[in-house]
């Protein structure tokens, strides 16, 4: 089967086919929902399927499902929250009201290996969803969206507080980790019905003291789990890099990270819980490449030392930012995509050593995908 990425972007989804030619490596295969902002896809190893979440603005969120690449698309249910009670007040950061609605999808995975037709569902302002049936229809998890700490999650960049990254533990469907805007790591080990809420050795730089080390207020940006060893979890954070061998309960920072600890996407590889590769930019304030070089590091230890690569991308006033979801691993570990929010496409064969670009011309890219 022909290898493929997908590129979800703001004004479409397009898919790319891996050709076998040296002239053209990759090529468009195929666009769906021109001039759509496509805010999440997914491609379900499972069964095939694909899924895509848009977020149209006046229009609203609205989700679409194919049977495979290349297939006719159907619009299926959105994740709906419930009536917002009488007389609830909570507000956003900003002091505005937190709406009780689908109002982006930031995050959506598949269950288990053997859970076939489970889905789950992150949202902005902050609900996570379960579908059991393909995504016909979504029932959200009301012990975390109840939460009384749930109030204390603050938006950022996105403004709303926002679920964007959920591990399915692989030894254990029924263990779920999900990362949160402003609101660190959330695990249940039961499908749900009990939280915890960790995040020990997690810190802060923005907060005032008092608040620095509180684990609900850790502004978490990418959580991965490694598949072959699910006790190894790693953090894109705010402020650093966190590395945890003990399922997310602690975390270590790593900071001996050149040009720097601050970016947004993080991905581990499948089968080596102490590789992982980040793409950095120079700070929160400035969210550029460092000396407008892109570069991708990677750490092969597991923190203890990294290295940096930049051969076949910009070297030079390149000012590309990777979103949380626009850095993806194939299974072997060796092939990895990545897209930028100035449209730029590529793919590495060399485990992120040297990159090819795919294309330089694309809408600015929300969330990058490997499909087979």
């Amino acid at each position: 089967m022909t290898l493929k990425v997908l590129a979800a972007t703001r004004k479409g989804l397009f898919t790319l086919a891996k050709t076998g030619t040296k002239s053209a490596p990759w090529q468009i295969e195929r666009a769906d929902f021109l001039a759509d902002n496509v805010s999440m896809v997914l491609h379900d190893h499972r069964s095939g399927k694909l899924y895509a979440a848009l977020d149209l603005g006046h229009f609203g969120v609205k989700m679409h499902r194919a049977d495979g690449p290349g297939a006719a698309w159907t619009e299926m249910p959105t994740p709906a929250y419930p009536e917002k009670p009488e007389g609830n007040d909570e507000k956003d950061m900003w002091g505005n009201p937190i709406p009780w609605s689908t109002v982006r999808v930031w995050g959506l995975e598949t269950g288990g290996p053997k859970e076939t037709g489970v889905l789950w569902c992150g949202t902005l302002p902050g609900g996570l969803f379960r579908s059991d049936d393909h995504g016909a229809s979504w029932t959200i998890v009301e012990s975390l969206w109840r939460h009384p700490k749930r109030s204390e999650w603050m938006g950022g960049g996105a403004d709303l507080p926002g679920l964007h990254s959920i591990c399915i533990d692989p030894r254990n469907p029924k263990t779920v980790r999900c990362g949160v805007s402003s609101g660190g790591v959330w695990q249940t080990k039961d499908s749900g019905k009990t939280w915890t809420n960790d995040n020990s050795g997690m810190w802060q730089d923005h907060a005032p003291e008092e608040h620095k080390f509180n684990p609900n207020g850790q502004d978490a940006h990418c959580l991965v789990q490694c598949p072959s060893d699910p006790q190894r979890m790693w953090v894109q954070h705010h402020n650093g890099i966190f590395v945890s061998s003990d399922e997310g309960r602690t975390f270590i920072e790593i900071t001996n990270v050149a040009p720097s600890v601050f970016g947004f996407p993080v991905v581990v590889h499948p089968k080596d819980p102490d590789t992982a590769w980040f793409v950095p930019a120079i700070k929160d304030e400035k969210r550029i490449p460092a000396d407008g070089r892109m570069v991708v590091t990677r750490t092969r230890d597991g923190g203890k030392t990294f290295e940096t690569f930049g051969a076949g991308l910009p070297d030079s006033h390149a000012y590309h930012l990777v979103y949380r979801h626009c850095l993806d691993v194939d299974g072997s570990g060796k092939r990895l995509a990545m897209g930028s929010t100035t449209g730029g496409l590529w793919v590495s064969e060399s485990a992120g050593e040297t990159w090819s670009c795919i294309s330089r011309d694309l809408p600015p890219i929300h969330c990058v995908r490997f499909a087979a």
